[in-house]
């Protein structure tokens, strides 16, 4: 059994800001399991490693012995989180919600403990409050509160119209907290405005006010954007265990030690003495990311397939070997001309490049290899009835002539 001290360090790894520190220690001396909300809304199908901050964080609150409550926003998904939006959120179809509930619900326990992870959806209040429970709950909050929010200030200040609609969202989400009676809310930085309002609602309604918890945005591939799909700099949680290796191995060596801290179970001290071994040359930065890049496979597949990951990854990316499952696609007839293939061509049909105009850019830039040779040339001897293993940086792929 960890001392009160003990649980608060191993809780506070990673976080942005805890408010309040001394409130939660006081909970935790109660000796009782609290009651930690995290809630999501189903606003896309798939969960990428920024996701699984916050998720790592309530398995570390699991960890501790704590009740642990998944809540899927179907009622505020409904409304449309307003949160970093200069226009409106169109709001969600009940199908949309449906479906990309379901798969939320296959993909957090890849990290989360299903014996041990409450799942609640809130449209089991929000959608039983009358009229008359909406007013009373618009009253225990002022516009001018509301509108201190950075960006419905933001937009209020430019005359970008902002829905009444989108002022329900935070009174909402703070009602969450009251029909769960949460000790704890979790939620990344970005969600700080409408974890503080849960505080404020619970006290109007006689219950102790929620602690609030806030994660980082974690930085996508780039180090420079957060994690997002839309910029493609993410590793999505179902992707494959080789991919993940791969692209987690392509983070710069800072970055690393940022992926160590809010992906892993790690403790501070154990990353800060992993550090200093790299530091003073005891332990190469390639080996530890490669550590890094196994640990988090595993935890998303297996140790097994983390393992065959690595190989690959050194097989095909150290040592510059054929990857063992290639894709073979046919060659595309429009890049035959008089005896020759059309490189350029070939590789935007077959998805090597872009475009033509990016695939020449790869073969002047020496990126492109043909059957173990670099390819400097816009054209290629036809070889029907051959195949050629075309490799273009990371991607390859067999070509059926």
């Amino acid at each position: 059994m960890l001392s009160v001290e003990e649980q608060l360090r191993y809780l506070k790894k990673g976080l942005a800001e805890l408010i309040h520190e001394e409130e939660l220690r006081e909970r935790l001396a109660e000796g009782r399991p609290l009651r930690v909300k995290a809630g999501f809304d189903p606003t896309a199908p798939d969960l990428h490693l920024g996701h699984t901050v916050l998720l790592r964080k309530m398995k570390h609150f699991q960890d501790l012995g704590h009740h642990v409550i998944f809540l899927i926003g179907d009622g505020t998904g409904r409304i449309g989180d307003p949160t970093g939006r200069n226009v409106t959120r169109p709001p969600m179809s009940r199908e949309e919600i449906e479906r990309n509930a379901e798969t939320y619900r296959q993909q957090v326990f890849k990290i989360l403990d299903p014996e041990k992870t409450e799942i609640r959806f809130n449209s089991e209040w929000l959608d039983a409050l009358t009229f008359e429970d909406i007013i009373r709950l618009c009253a225990r909050y002022t516009v001018a509160r509301l509108l201190e929010r950075d960006d419905f200030a933001k937009r209020f200040r430019e005359g970008t119209p902002i829905s009444v609609h989108e002022l329900l969202y935070p009174l909402a989400q703070a009602y969450d907290s009251v029909a769960l009676r949460a000790d704890v809310e979790l939620g990344g930085t970005d969600q700080k405005f409408n974890l503080l309002v849960g505080r404020e609602i619970q006290k109007d309604y006689g219950q102790r006010p929620q602690i609030v918890a806030t994660t980082p945005l974690l930085e996508g591939l780039d180090g420079v954007q957060k994690m997002s799909k839309s910029l493609g700099n993410y590793v999505g949680i179902t992707e494959p265990p080789e991919q993940m290796f791969a692209k987690l191995m392509s983070i710069s060596d800072e970055l690393m030690w940022r992926y160590w801290e809010l992906l892993t179970d790690r403790s501070l001290e154990e990353i800060q003495a992993l550090r200093a071994k790299v530091e003073r040359g005891e332990r190469h930065p390639m080996e530890v990311k490669m550590e890094l890049a196994r640990t988090i496979v595993a935890d998303f597949h297996s140790p097994e397939e983390a393992d065959r990951a690595a190989e690959e990854f050194n097989r095909v990316v150290r040592r510059g070997e054929v990857p063992s499952e290639l894709e073979t696609v046919p060659l595309p007839p429009d890049v035959r001309v008089g005896g020759e293939l059309r490189v350029d061509k070939l590789l935007a049909r077959v998805g090597l490049a872009e475009s033509v105009s990016d695939a020449v850019r790869k073969i002047k830039a020496g990126a492109v290899e043909i059957n173990g040779q670099r390819c400097s040339d816009l054209r290629y001897p036809d070889s029907a009835g051959t195949y050629l293993i075309i490799r273009v940086g990371r991607k390859w792929k067999r070509v059926a002539c």
